[in-house]
């Protein structure tokens, strides 16, 4: 596979960005470092001049982008999902540094879609968001001073892309070990936990009123192993099986 070929499987992803010039500068950013498939999550103020005027000469990527409704509409049919996550959450979830963060994900653009998740200027990701992600980045900034603008993180986490791709080029980035199916995408993954989530509610081991943090929790469980396709349809015809028991 071509370079270009694995960059186009890279989206980044702004989520209810209220700025157009930060969309324009994220444009400019992301084609300074080779990538070109933006994904606009119900952007507050776009089509906008303003994104025109600091993209520069990365109007293309701005004309090619793609915006949607949902965070789940932006990250369909994606293997692996990152989200940017700037303070520490209630529950822990698997964290990669910038660095990290490029290397898997150029290492894995080689077999599927990958998003890069992107948050609002003033709260980032919220809690939902960013449970749908198998891993979040956090840039190490200055702890005085750690507010980033989001064109200048998209730069950041682009150019460590940039770099990993570079090393693959050199031959210095390992490969990632073969596996005999693809993992599962981030909306079969959806359905997977709406399907857990029913079947424990018609269990009654879990009460839809009071769902404390089990769901939030069997997420983070889920994301961390990784599940594969396969894996995926053999768990959901499980609970099928337990559901068609509990209906007799």
């Amino acid at each position: 596979m071509s370079t270009t070929e694995r960059q186009q499987k890279i989206r980044i992803v702004l989520v209810n960005t209220a700025h157009p010039g930060n969309i324009g500068g994220a444009a400019r950013a992301m084609k300074n470092m080779g990538l070109s498939e933006l994904y606009l999550v119900q952007p507050r103020e776009y089509p906008a001049p303003r994104a025109v005027w600091r993209a520069a000469g990365a109007r293309d990527v701005l004309t090619n982008a793609k915006i949607v409704d949902s965070v789940d509409q932006a990250i369909a049919g994606c293997g692996l999902v990152v989200g940017t996550s700037a303070r520490e959450r209630r529950i822990p979830w698997p964290l990669i540094n910038p660095r990290e963060c490029g290397a898997r994900i150029w290492q894995e653009a080689h077999s599927h879609d990958i998003a890069l998740l992107f948050g609002r200027e003033d709260r980032g990701l919220t809690n939902e968001e960013l449970h749908k992600c198998h891993y979040h980045v956090h840039i190490p900034s200055n702890p005085d001073y750690s507010s980033l603008n989001l064109a200048t993180a998209v730069q950041v986490l682009s150019y460590e892309i940039r770099m990993a791709s570079l090393a693959d080029a050199e031959g210095n980035l390992p490969s990632l070990q073969e596996w005999d199916q693809p993992p599962v995408t981030a909306d079969d993954l959806e359905y997977f936990h709406k399907h857990l989530a029913q079947t424990m509610a018609d269990l009654e081991f879990y009460d839809p009123d009071n769902p404390k943090q089990l769901l939030t929790r069997m997420r983070r469980l889920f994301n961390r192993v990784r599940m594969d396709q396969m894996e995926v349809s053999i768990l959901r015809g499980l609970l099928s099986s337990v559901q068609r028991i509990i209906n007799k």
